[in-house]
C-alpha cells in the first residue's frame, strides 16, 4: 500500500508537506503543489479515509466558492444554498472567485484552513487541479453549475440541451439567416458546451463571438455582431444579454422588429420590459437545494448521485412573430 512517505520521497519533498498539500494549506511554491499532487496521481495514493478520520470535529459549516457575485444567477444559488444548509443546522461561506481561477484558488484553500465540513464549488475554468487538490485532502467536495475534466465528486447543474434547440427551431423558424452568439468563454463547461449545442442546432447559420459572462462582454460581442449584420442575438447568459440589450438600445434598434434577442437565464426584470425578453430559464433554487443536500449527503458518508435538472425556453415578446 503507497504511504504518504512513499508520496513524499518520490515527490522529493517531505512528508509535511505532503500533509500540508493533502490538508488544503499552502505548500512553498505552486510549482511543490502540483508536484506532490502528481505523485498523488502517479502512486495512486488514496487518503481520504484517513483525511476524514482525521476531522474529528464537525464545524457545522460549509463552504460555497462561486463565478461571480455580481451575476444575479448565482447570487440566487447561494441564497438557496444557504435556505438548505440553514435547515440542516449548517452555515455557509462564500467566496467570490470573480471569474478568476486564481481568486477561486486562494478562496478554496482559505475555506479548506477554516476547516469547513464540505465544498460547494462553481469552478471558474475547466483545468481540474484544484479540483483534485481538494479531493486528495478529503474534504467533501460537490461541483455546481459547472463542472471539470475527469471530475470524479458530484456535480448539480442544468440541463439547458432541449430548450436551446427549441430556441434554434423558432429563431430559423421566423426566417432568421444571420445569427449572432455572444457565446461564453470556452474553457468553462457551460461556455463550451451551451455553444455546441445551439451552434448545432443553426447549422451554418450561427455567428460566434465569445464574451467573459460579464456585462461588457455582452455589449462589445453585440456591437461586433450587429455590425456583421445579425438580424437576432443569443446570449449565453444574463449579464452577457444585459450588455446586448444595452447595445441594442444604444444604438436605437427595436426589439423585435429590428433585431430579435433571447437570453439564457430568466431575471425578475425581464418580463416587465418592452417587450419582454425571452429566456432560457434554469431552476436556480432547486439547484442552490440540491447541491446543499448533495453535500451534506457526503459528509455523513453517503454517495450522491449527480444532479442534473432541465432549463426551460419562456418565450416572451423579443422574438417576435414567431412567439404569436
Amino acid at each position: 500500500m503507497t504511504t504518504m512517505k512513499d508520496v513524499a520521497q518520490h515527490a522529493g519533498v517531505s512528508t509535511a508537506t505532503v500533509s500540508r498539500v493533502l490538508n488544503g494549506h499552502a505548500a512553498p511554491t505552486p510549482e511543490t503543489r502540483e508536484r506532490v499532487l502528481a505523485a498523488i496521481e502517479e502512486l495512486g495514493y488514496r487518503p481520504n479515509a484517513l483525511a476524514r478520520s482525521l476531522r474529528t470535529t464537525s464545524t457545522q459549516t460549509l463552504g460555497l466558492v462561486i463565478s461571480d457575485l455580481l451575476n444575479p444567477f448565482f447570487a440566487e444559488i447561494a441564497r438557496a444554498v444557504e435556505d438548505e444548509a440553514r435547515s440542516h443546522g449548517y452555515c455557509v461561506v462564500i467566496g467570490n472567485a470573480d471569474e478568476s481561477a486564481e481568486q477561486e484558488a486562494t478562496y478554496v484553500r482559505t475555506l479548506l484552513d477554516r476547516r469547513v465540513d464540505g465544498l460547494l464549488l462553481c469552478p471558474a475554468t475547466d483545468d481540474p487541479a484544484l479540483v483534485r487538490e481538494v479531493s486528495a485532502g478529503g474534504v467533501p467536495l460537490v461541483l455546481l453549475d459547472r463542472t471539470v475534466r475527469g471530475a470524479t465528486c458530484p456535480v448539480v447543474r442544468a440541463d439547458g440541451s432541449e430548450a436551446l434547440t427549441a430556441l434554434a427551431r423558432r429563431l430559423v423558424g421566423a426566417g432568421h439567416t444571420r445569427i449572432g452568439v455572444i457565446a461564453g468563454p470556452p474553457n468553462t463547461s457551460t461556455g463550451r458546451e451551451r455553444t455546441d449545442v445551439l451552434t448545432g442546432a443553426l447549422g451554418g447559420l450561427a455567428q460566434v463571438v465569445h464574451g467573459d459572462f460579464r456585462q461588457e462582454s455582452g455589449s462589445q460581442a453585440a456591437a461586433q455582431l450587429i455590425d456583421a449584420g445579425a438580424t437576432a442575438l443569443v446570449a449565453m447568459d444574463n449579464l452577457m444579454g444585459l450588455g446586448a440589450l444595452g447595445e441594442i438600445k444604444g444604438r436605437g434598434l427595436r426589439i423585435p422588429h429590428d433585431i430579435a434577442l433571447a437570453v439564457f437565464d430568466d431575471q425578475p426584470w425581464f418580463p416587465l420590459l418592452d417587450p419582454p425578453i425571452t429566456v432560457i430559464a434554469q431552476p436556480t433554487v432547486e439547484m442552490g437545494r440540491a447541491a446543499a443536500r448533495s453535500l451534506l449527503a457526503l459528509i455523513n458518508g453517503k454517495q450522491p448521485d449527480d444532479v442534473r435538472l432541465t432549463a426551460k425556453l419562456v418565450l416572451r415578446g423579443s422574438l417576435g412573430e414567431a412567439e404569436l
